[in-house]
């Protein structure tokens, strides 16, 4: 599923929506290789959490791939258990 299903109601140009994807595909092939959340039953909560708080970081101005890709997985690596708060709006840490 594309990053754009997860931000329907965010206002992003095509530049931006491209670098979220980007940065999105990034993100899940790294966490895919953590064996912390390589469970395959669970792939869909993760890949959810990693969209919404990248969208989230996009929409606070975040553009730096490498920056929305490593705030992502530190979300993911802090979120206990990640699956219970999967569907939960992200919360950004300073």
């Amino acid at each position: 599923m594309p990053i754009s299903a997860f931000g329907r109601d965010a206002a992003f140009d095509s530049e931006t929506t491209a670098l979220l994807g980007a940065a999105f595909e990034a993100a899940w092939d790294r966490a895919k290789a953590d064996r912390r959340f390589a469970d395959e039953a669970h792939a869909a909560a993760i890949r959810d959490l990693l969209a919404r708080h990248i969208i989230e970081l996009g929409r606070r101005g975040e553009r730096d791939h490498d920056r929305l890709v490593q705030g992502a997985l530190d979300y993911l690596a802090n979120t206990s258990p990640p699956l219970e708060t999967a569907r939960a709006k992200p919360v950004l840490r300073a």
